[in-house]
């Protein structure tokens, strides 16, 4: 996180505050579609070692079925195609470098080095999600304090705060 990022909240003035709360919130738009791309690959993986080992087709289906609709509803936001953002970027070179493009001819240890590599990406930007969160609970925290002590006026509050406040 940058400098402006771990300065404290009740040292931000109110328009300083709402602009990092902001951009926070449209990076972890990026963030969160590198891990769901992820979670996503390391799902067919584990689908491919379960065929391997016998397993049914039907937990492919569920893969693909869960991750083509997009899973659980999430509140709507501005969309924008985040594939050449670099978090992406960097997915796509680690799979392409693994052979995910292959995946059922992969032998079991490039499998597994496929597994590894793509779950180490997907922790690190968890890791880096989780903490991008914190970090948004405590702008809004003070937002919040703030209008609650009169330090900001209400009126002044713009679309994106009442939706997330």
């Amino acid at each position: 996180m940058t400098t402006t990022e771990q300065t404290d909240p009740h040292e931000l003035s109110l328009d300083e505050l709402r602009a990092l709360r902001s951009q926070l919130q449209l990076e972890d738009d990026a963030v969160s579609y590198a891990r769901r791309v992820a979670q996503a690959r390391l799902d067919l993986i584990t689908a491919e070692v379960g065929r391997r080992g016998g397993a049914v087709d039907e937990e492919l289906r569920s893969v693909l079925s869960s991750h083509l609709t997009g899973g659980p509803a999430r509140p709507p936001r501005p969309t924008e195609d985040l594939s050449d953002h670099p978090l992406a970027v960097e997915l796509d070179e680690i799979c392409a470098g693994h052979g995910l493009g292959r995946l059922s001819s992969l032998d079991a240890a490039e499998l597994e080095a496929l597994r590894a590599a793509v779950t180490g990406f997907e922790q690190r930007v968890s890791s880096d999600r989780r903490a991008r969160f914190e970090r948004l609970d405590a702008l809004s925290a003070e937002l919040v304090r703030r209008y609650r002590d009169g330090e900001a006026d209400i009126d002044g509050v713009g679309a994106t705060d009442q939706a997330d406040s």
